[in-house]
């Protein structure tokens, strides 16, 4: 594939999926995750609780297995959790279950992408906290032709393993885009562009998540307190950041700063 999509010119950029992030990965010096209605916003949810959050790839024996590793508990399927596991990737049940220091929370479509970062630092960002993820960017000197930054839109999957882009996750990483560029760092892509756009030009933001395709099949499937927390703009106040395999909450200042 062309140089000419890795979007070198620019310093903030933006692309969809594991394959964007792989892409993309290689060259930006940080990868923000968006996985609005799913992992990023659960990430935000537990962090903000002090809980250090593992991500891993599959939910299969294998999860079990890291989480026995790491001496952590394992979160499970959203209608898998029980009083003995309450731990899943529902932001409401991580609310709602006991206080666990250590969690692994498998996610096919987030900890993916979060594993094709590379060598750059990773920052978990939802619409809870895009102003926050915006301003740790800009303190952290990311955005810039020489740190370059890529925000990546998890999005969903068809029946079939395609990628869906989904409606949430390009309203998230428009707010996560239009907060970096408040800061007045970098230019944006075409694509970031975009994505900033659909953020400022939808006129309500929370509406429009808990009425698209994928905040309706949460809803309609038992889990509109997940949705209802997804769309909790700029709530939350600190950025998770992987660090030692691990999301945490980032340093309020850069290192040696």
């Amino acid at each position: 594939m062309s140089d000419w999509f890795l979007q070198q010119a620019y310093g903030v950029r933006f692309e969809w999926g594991p394959s964007g992030a792989q892409r993309l990965g290689r060259e930006a010096a940080c990868l923000v995750v968006v996985d609005v209605l799913s992992f990023t916003t659960s990430v935000s949810v537990a962090v903000e609780a002090g809980t250090e959050v593992f991500p891993y790839a599959w939910r299969d024996e294998t999860a079990a297995a890291f989480a026995r590793e790491k001496a952590a508990a394992q979160a499970v399927g959203r209608r898998a959790a029980t009083p003995q596991s309450p731990w899943s990737l529902s932001p409401a049940a991580l609310r709602r279950a006991p206080f666990t220091p250590r969690l692994v929370l498998p996610s096919p479509n987030g900890s993916a992408i979060a594993a094709a970062a590379g060598g750059s630092s990773v920052v978990a960002g939802c619409l809870r906290n895009a102003s926050a993820v915006g301003r740790w960017l800009a303190l952290h000197g990311y955005g810039t032709g020489e740190r370059p930054v890529a925000v990546i839109g998890a999005g969903e999957r068809w029946p079939d393993g395609s990628l869906r882009p989904a409606l949430e996750d390009l309203l998230g990483a428009g707010a996560v885009i239009a907060a970096l560029e408040e800061q007045g760092v970098g230019a944006l892509s075409p694509e970031a562009a975009a994505a900033r756009f659909c953020f400022t030009g939808t006129p309500d933001v929370a509406a429009a998540v808990t009425a698209c395709a994928s905040g309706l099949e949460l809803s309609c499937a038992g889990f509109a307190d997940d949705v209802a927390i997804a769309v909790e703009v700029d709530a939350a106040t600190i950025v998770p950041v992987l660090t030692d395999g691990a999301f945490r909450q980032g340093e309020a200042q850069p290192r040696g700063a």
